[in-house]
C-alpha cells in the first residue's frame, strides 16, 4: 500500500512540484520510511538536542535569550534546558541553540544546515499538542526530506553565485513541512504552507563572518512555524510557489533551478539520509581537516615543539571562508579559522567547547603557533571538504594525511556510540547522568516513547536535577 501511494507520487509528471512535494509530507506514514531512514531521524534529534545544550555557551546566546523573551509573554513550550517561553519564542530560541556553538548537522549537497530550521517547531508543536514520539518522527523525516529535496531543485551552484545563504532560504519549508504534517494538514494546505513558507525565504552570504548566519537558521524554523499556522486558517497563497514564473523559487532565485531533482525517486531515494553530522565544533567545510588531522594524532605522539611546518590545502571555496584567518578575533572567528582549528587540535589532541573559551584561543603559545607554522592554501584539485595534511617535523620526517569523505558524512557515518557520547558530553553541563542517559533511551526508542511532553520535561533543568548533578 505504501509503496504503491509513493508511485503514484513521483510517476504523477503532470503535478507541479510544490504540489507534489506536498502531497508527500501530508501523507507521509511511519510505515513509508525505510529502517534506515528513521534511525538517522534519531540520530539528527538526538544529535541536535546534544547541540541545543552545548548552545547555552555560544556567545550570543545571551542576546537571543532576551530577544525571544520579548516576542511573547505567554510562557507555553519548553527551550532545551532553558525553561518556558511562548510558542514562537522557543522556536526561535531552540533554533539558535542548536546553532551557536557551530557544530551541528550539514547536507553538503546544498550546504544546509537542517536541523536548527526542523527540529524546534515540531518539537513546539509536537510538545503543545501532546503528540507521540513516533509522530514526531514522522515530521522531523518529513522536514528533513522536503528542505534537502527542494535545495536539490534550486540547484546549490546556480543560487550560491547569486549571494543566497541556504539555511535562511530553505529552511522554512523544511519547518513547514514538519508543522503541517504534526497538524494533519492535507495537501492543499500545505502547498499553502510552502507558498507562505517561500515569501520569507531570505538570506545572504553577506552575513558571512558574523552571528547573523546563525539567525538565519533560527529564523527559517521561526518562518516556517509561521507559515503552517498561517496556513492552517485557509489564508490564501500561491500553491505553486516553486515554480511560479513571476517570482517563483527556482526561477528566482536560481535561473530556473533543476526542479526534476526535487521530485527524483521521492519516497524511494531518502535525501534526508545525506545530511551529515559534526563529531568536532567548527565549521562544517573545516571537518575535512579535523577528520585529516585526527587521524594523524591518533597514529603519531605529536609535539607541537617538534612541529618544523604545517601545511593545509583546502578546496578553494573552504579556503575562502576558513583559510584566511590566522589571526582570529574572539570566538567565532576562532570557530571559523582553519588556522586556530589546527593548532589548538595540536596542542590538545582535542577539539571538544573547552577549546574554543576564551583563555584557549587566546593562549600566546596557540596563537603564535597559528600563525607562525600553519600554512592554508587553496588546490583547485580539491573539492568540498577535501582536504590534505601534512606535518614537517624539526628531524625531517613529514605526515600526510588527506580526507576525502570526514567524520559524520554520508560515507563514514558517524556510530549511533559517537552520537550518544557527543550529547553526554555536552548534557552533562546542563543535566544530570540519570537525566542524560534517560534521555539518550527516550530518543532510542523514539517511535515508541508515549510523549514529546514527557521529553521536554526531561530536558528541563529542575531542582531534583540539580542536585542529582551536585551529587
Amino acid at each position: 500500500m505504501a509503496q504503491a501511494a509513493t508511485q503514484d507520487i513521483t510517476q504523477d509528471t503532470s503535478k507541479e512540484t510544490t504540489q507534489v512535494l506536498a502531497r508527500f509530507a501530508a501523507t507521509l506514514r511511519y510505515e513509508d520510511i525505510p529502517e534506515k531512514a528513521r534511525e538517522h531521524c534519531k540520530h539528527l534529534l538526538l544529535d541536535a538536542l546534544a547541540c541545543a545544550l552545548a548552545g547555552n555557551q555560544g556567545e550570543e546566546t545571551p542576546q537571543m535569550t532576551a530577544f525571544a523573551e520579548a516576542l511573547a509573554q505567554s510562557k507555553e513550550s519548553s527551550v532545551i534546558a532553558g525553561g518556558q517561553l511562548s510558542l514562537t519564542g522557543a522556536t526561535l530560541l531552540n533554533g539558535y541553540l542548536i546553532t551557536a556553538v557551530t557544530m551541528c548537522d550539514a547536507h553538503r549537497p546544498t550546504m544546509a544546515h537542517v536541523t536548527p530550521e526542523v527540529i524546534p517547531p515540531a518539537l513546539a508543536i509536537a510538545e503543545r499538542d501532546n503528540l507521540s514520539g513516533r509522530d514526531l518522527l514522522v515530521a522531523i523525516a518529513a522536514g528533513s526530506e522536503i528542505l534537502t529535496r527542494i535545495g536539490l531543485g534550486l540547484d546549490y551552484a546556480a543560487y550560491r553565485k547569486q549571494g543566497w545563504h541556504a539555511p535562511g532560504v530553505l529552511g522554512p519549508f523544511g519547518a513547514a513541512a514538519a508543522v503541517g504534517r504534526l497538524r494533519g494538514f492535507d495537501a492543499e494546505t500545505m502547498a499553502r504552507a510552502f507558498g507562505l513558507a517561500g515569501s520569507q525565504a531570505a538570506g545572504t552570504y553577506a552575513a558571512w563572518g558574523t552571528p547573523s548566519v546563525k539567525f538565519h537558521q533560527c529564523r527559517g524554523a521561526l518562518s516556517g512555524l509561521l507559515a503552517a499556522l498561517l496556513a492552517e486558517t485557509k489564508f490564501v497563497a500561491t500553491r505553486e510557489f516553486l515554480t511560479a514564473k513571476d517570482g517563483g523559487l527556482f526561477n528566482t532565485y536560481a535561473g530556473g533551478g533543476k526542479p526534476e531533482l526535487a521530485t527524483a525517486q521521492l519516497g524511494t531515494h531518502w535525501e534526508l539520509e545525506q545530511i551529515a553530522l559534526r563529531l568536532w565544533p567548527s565549521a562544517s567545510l573545516q571537518q575535512g581537516l579535523n577528520t585529516a588531522l585526527f587521524d594523524l594524532l591518533e597514529q603519531n605522539e605529536i609535539d607541537p615543539a617538534n612541529v618544523k611546518q604545517m601545511r593545509v590545502a583546502m578546496a578553494p571555496a573552504a579556503f575562502d571562508y576558513h583559510g584566511k584567518l590566522p589571526k582570529y578575533k574572539g570566538k567565532f572567528e576562532a570557530l571559523i579559522s582553519a588556522h586556530y582549528t589546527a593548532a589548538v587540535s595540536i596542542f590538545d589532541r582535542a577539539l571538544t567547547l573547552a577549546q574554543f573559551e576564551s583563555a584557549r584561543y587566546d593562549d600566546p603559545n596557540v596563537r603564535r603557533f597559528a600563525e607562525q607554522k600553519i600554512e592554508i592554501r587553496p588546490d583547485p584539485a580539491l573539492n568540498g571538504v577535501q582536504t590534505i595534511v601534512e606535518i614537517e617535523l624539526a628531524n625531517g620526517k613529514k605526515l600526510v594525511s588527506r580526507c576525502d569523505h570526514p567524520r559524520g558524512s554520508f560515507e563514514n557515518p558517524l556510530s549511533r556510540a559517537q552520537i550518544e557520547e557527543k550529547f553526554r558530553t555536552y548534557g552533562k553541563t546542563r543535566l544530570s547522568a540519570a537525566r542524560v542517559e534517560e534521555i539518550i533511551d527516550a530518543v532510542n526508542r523514539l517511535e515508541d516513547f508515549p510523549s514529546v511532553r514527557k521529553l521536554m520535561d526531561l530536558l528541563q533543568i529542575t531542582r531534583q536535577a540539580k542536585g542529582e548533578r551536585a551529587a
